[in-house]
Formats: C-alpha cells, sequence, structure tokens
C-alpha cells in the first residue's frame, strides 16, 4: 500500500545545530576549550524517529485491514517477516474454476447445457425431418416438439458426442405441441434443468441450443422479445411439409396472419415466449436458457419470411422473430405425456 504521508515527525530533522547550551561539569558544550565536543548532528531526530516507527506500521495494517477485512493477521505476518505479501496475492485466486469465471455468460451456459441437447431425425414416408430434442433424464427421457415427430416410422437421435440411439414415442400433446421420447438402451445420460418461466421478464438475456439446418449444437443468443404471444400451428404434418422436410418450414399463424405455409385445418394455440435469438429450421424442440442456466422454452416457431413468399427455402432464415413454448406448460403436462397420451 502506498503512504502519501512522511513518518518523519514536525522538525524533527533541521539545517541547523541546536543552539540550546548545556551544562555538564562546569563546562558548555559548543566551547573551544575545555570542554567535550558537540554531540554528532541530528542524533535527538534519529532517536525521535525510531520510536515513531511502530506506529507507522499499525496505521498501515489498520488502514489495509479497512480493504480487505479478515486478512489483518496475514498482513502483520508478513510486515514482522518482511515478505512482500506476494504469497497473500496468489492465495486471492485459488481455487477459482472456469465455470465460475464463465457463470452467467453465454459460453458458461452453452458448456453446462449443450451436452443435454440432441438432434432428432424422424423419418415418415412424406421425407425425413430434422429437429432438437432436451434430454430430461438419465435413461434417455427426451422433450421435444409434437411437430417434429408426427407421423414418424423412425426416430433417431444423436447426442452431442456423435452417439446414436433409435427412440420410441412415449406420448404426444398436438394441442401444446408437445412431445416425450425414450431412447433405447441409454443410461448415464446429461440431463437439463427445468427452470420457472413464471419469472421470465421482458429483456432477459437467453441462449438457445438445438440444430438448425442439422448443424448439432448450435449456440445463438439474445433476449426475451415479448411475454405471452398467441402463436397457431398446426396440430400435425398435414397443414405442410413439415419442419425440414422439402423447402417449406413449419408453418404457424400469428396476429391473424399465416407463415411459412398453411397451417391446415387442425391448429392448436398456445401462450409463447418470443424471442430474438436466432432460430432456424431444426431448432425446433430445442432449448431457450435463461442466464443460469436453466430451461426456460422449448422452441417451436419461428418467421422465416423467403420461404413463405417464394416457396423457396434457399435463403430462409432468422429474422428475429421465435416462439417457444413456456416450461411450466411443459412441467404441467409431462405426467400426462409420460402416462402415453397420444392424443
Amino acid at each position: 500500500m502506498h503512504m502519501t504521508e512522511s513518518p518523519r515527525p514536525s522538525g524533527a530533522y533541521t539545517t541547523d545545530q541546536d543552539p540550546t547550551s548545556y551544562p555538564y561539569d562546569g563546562t558548555t558544550y559548543g566551547s573551544t576549550a575545555g570542554g567535550y565536543p558537540p554531540p554528532p548532528p541530528y542524533a535527538p531526530g534519529r532517536r525521535e524517529r525510531r520510536s515513531k516507527r511502530p506506529a507507522v506500521l499499525l496505521t498501515a495494517v489498520a488502514l489495509v485491514a479497512a480493504l480487505v477485512g479478515g486478512g489483518t493477521a496475514t498482513l502483520v505476518g508478513q510486515l514482522n517477516s518482511g515478505s512482500d505479501g506476494a504469497t497473500g496475492s496468489s492465495g486471492a485466486v485459488r481455487g477459482t474454476t472456469v465455470s465460475q469465471s464463465s457463470k452467467g455468460t453465454v459460453a458458461g451456459v452453452a458448456e453446462a447445457v449443450s451436452p443435454a441437447i440432441v438432434e432428432i431425425g424422424a423419418a415418415s414416408s412424406a421425407g425425413r425431418s430434422t429437429g432438437s430434442g432436451v434430454v430430461i433424464t438419465e435413461d434417455g427421457e427426451i422433450v421435444t416438439n409434437n411437430h417434429v415427430i408426427s407421423g414418424a416410422q423412425q426416430i433417431e437421435v444423436t447426442l452431442s458426442t456423435g452417439k446414436t440411439y433409435t427412440a420410441d414415442v412415449v406420448g404426444t400433446d398436438p394441442d401444446k405441441d408437445l412431445a416425450l421420447i425414450k431412447l433405447r438402451g441409454a443410461s448415464g445420460l446429461k440431463t437439463a434443468t427445468l427452470g420457472d418461466s413464471s419469472q421470465v421478464k421482458v429483456g432477459d438475456q437467453v441462449v438457445a441450443i438445438g440444430s438448425p439446418e442439422g448443424l448439432t449444437g448450435t449456440v445463438t443468443s439474445g433476449i426475451i422479445s415479448a411475454l405471452d404471444r398467441d402463436v397457431t400451428i398446426a396440430k400435425d404434418d398435414s397443414g405442410g411439409s413439415g419442419q425440414g422436410r422439402g423447402t417449406d418450414r413449419w408453418p404457424f399463424e400469428f396476429g391473424g396472419q399465416q407463415f411459412n405455409g398453411d397451417t391446415g385445418e387442425r391448429t392448436t394455440t398456445y401462450k409463447a415466449l418470443q424471442t430474438d435469438a436466432s432460430l432456424n429450421p431444426g431448432n425446433s424442440g430445442g432449448a431457450l436458457i435463461n442466464m443460469d442456466g436453466e430451461i426456460i422454452g422449448i422452441n417451436s416457431a419461428m418467421y422465416s419470411p423467403s420461404s413463405s413468399a417464394s416457396g423457396s427455402g434457399s435463403t430462409a432464415g432468422s429474422v428475429g422473430l421465435g416462439f417457444a413454448i413456456p416450461v411450466d406448460t411443459l412441467k404441467a403436462d409431462l405426467d400426462t405425456l409420460r402416462a402415453g397420451n397420444t392424443s
């Protein structure tokens, strides 16, 4: 710590000798005959300086203790031993880990949650769809959108490690666009933590993880743009070619308008979280995550203007208008899905 005050008492050092006479055995200091030689200059000042030094050290200790708290004993030991304090400085960061330093960052969320996000390939007579899913149990229960696996004759799931499994449909809820599938022979999988979507606020930072266009484990970020948006989607693939099938994108309605194709006659409407995190075909069924690494939504729909306007998906992509099913909706429906509901 840098001390700006000088430890020297005021007047301790002078430029002239003290003129005061000191009687001793009939003689006077400073005389030229028969007397004692004058004392060395500044001797009184040196004695006084030594007497003041402990007070200066204690003052330094007190000031540093006020800044770091609880470190007074260590600092006193360093002063007494002449240590420069290097050991104390390195100890201040001892125990720090990468996960701690990246907590609350996009990188930290991606590192923590990506192992629990999977790619889903669903094959049917209409073609093959690609979507995403969220692992919620170690033995392979996975939540996704109903429209990702609707009409599928075979479902293949790829983990973040590249390992693949065959999956079976456990239950579906077309009214909420939710489905639960289960991997065959899986164990010890990394699982995601389901959060509380009732606590989500407009402006909250979020991270989306999924497999857009088959690019497994893609991470994007943004904010919550709005709450409780009424989004209408097709209950099955009869309203369009489905997510990732052909050139059309999954159709949905918002604000009285249809996007990405005709939704058909069998539709359902739900309250959605709106986000500007980039979502593209293949993100459906993936996770929308808060900065604590908790799942707050299941990504389900995105606006892709070029595909709806021209029928060509070559330049279709995110324009910052995506929607996710709130995780509280999933949690309320989970028991029904596990019971094998396929309504």
